[in-house]
């Protein structure tokens, strides 16, 4: 008997790796010689570098960067088990965590340190790139990001534009006859699980730009300074990328990772699932166990269970979730491949209390979810 163990992080507990080592505990308390094969996942959003570093026995890189208001920070970025691959958060060098509430001001923050984290990677060999984009503090589309790659966004006077999404009214051309020649040689993915255009109502000013600090007035120059940049960008660039589906992601950095380095933006699920051969590691597996911190009707759009769970109904293998809490608008995650849940909390209890005993509880959920399957397969043995 196979099973392969493939959850997200629980956030704000465990990373996706001690998650599935606490479930491995639990199952060999019923299966004590079972094989099982660990593979730590993510959706694309927080965790995903530490997911799939784990997964695919990668490392964890820091670089210092600029913070979206330019001050210097550590930021970290993975490097996968290939050696050729990177994988970075923007929130990371860009989020929105980074920056206090009260200095929160989309008009100013840049996308800068992202653009360093990048060539940080670039330097290290990697000639593949999956960035997660979400959790941003900016709105500059990604200008500071190709600014630090060496694109100049030059003023009438010949100068460089300054810093954030209130400074790209003053942009005047675009040379990138100085961007970094790596970038040419390199691919890069993006997960991206939004569909908002780059200016309008759904865009990006107008969606994330109260969330980021803008003032109904701030987001209505966003969204302008938007709408001129995307078109320099096709009249200096030749790209249109503005009305592509997560061209406004992150503050208009999906448009610029696009526009500037030919990326391409996909699910961060299926991102991550290919990166992590999960398919292949799939094969020959009995029993497949996921999860995440809470079930609810999200998890059918993108999220971590329900991606693990169309793989394995490739395989014809089933599927139990096992999560943090199970939300009552959670049934849809049936019709989408899972076959039964299990929640880690057997009696009330403090949200502080769940997260610090963590471990335990999914130790013991495992435990409970190996002894119905240990149940069925006595059941179906007599009835043989």
């Amino acid at each position: 008997m196979k099973i392969v163990i493939a959850p997200d992080s629980f956030k704000g507990s465990l990373t996706a790796l001690q998650v599935a080592e606490a479930m491995e505990v639990g199952l060999h308390r019923v299966f004590p010689e079972v094989a099982i094969e660990k593979v730590p996942m993510a959706d694309g959003g927080e965790g995903t570098v530490q997911s799939l570093v784990d997964a695919t026995g990668g490392k964890i890189l820091t670089a210092q960067v600029l913070d979206p208001l330019g001050n210097a920070i550590n930021a970290q970025y993975g490097v996968l088990g290939d050696g050729l691959t990177a994988v970075i958060e923007m929130a990371a060098a860009s989020g929105l965590t980074l920056v206090s509430p009260n200095k929160r001001d989309p008009r100013v923050t840049t996308t800068y340190g992202t653009g360093e984290l990048i060539r940080a990677a670039l330097a290290h060999g990697c000639r593949k790139l999956i960035i997660g984009i979400g959790g941003s503090a900016t709105n500059d589309g990604g200008a500071g990001m190709a600014q630090a790659l060496g694109a100049k966004l030059l003023t009438t006077n010949g100068e460089q534009i300054k810093p954030g999404g209130g400074y790209l009214a003053t942009l005047n051309s675009i040379d990138l006859s100085e961007l970094d020649p790596r970038v040419a040689e390199t691919e890069t993915v993006v997960a991206c699980d939004v569909n908002n255009p780059l200016t309008g109502k759904q865009g990006a000013s107008h969606v994330y730009g109260p969330q980021k600090g803008a003032t109904p007035e701030m987001v209505e120059v966003l969204d302008a300074n938007l709408t001129y940049f995307d078109e320099i960008l096709r009249r200096d660039l030749g790209k249109s990328v503005g009305n592509i589906p997560g061209a406004g992601a992150a503050g208009g950095l999906g448009a610029g990772l696009m526009a500037f380095l030919n990326a391409s933006l996909k699910s961060g699920i299926e991102i991550v699932t290919k990166a992590t051969q999960l398919s292949k590691r799939l094969a020959g597996a009995d029993l497949v166990i996921t999860g995440e911190g809470q079930i609810n009707f999200q998890t059918v759009f993108g999220k971590t269970p329900v991606g693990v769970a169309k793989v394995a109904k490739t395989h014809n293998i089933p599927v139990i979730a096992i999560a943090g809490s199970i939300a009552d608008d959670s049934d849809g995650v049936y019709d989408a491949g899972i076959d039964a849940m299990i929640d880690i909390v057997p009696e009330p209890m403090l949200l502080e209390t769940a997260i610090e005993d963590a471990t335990a509880l999914i130790e013991t959920a495992a435990e409970r979810a190996g002894r119905m399957v240990a149940t069925g397969m006595k059941i179906k043995h007599d009835l043989s």
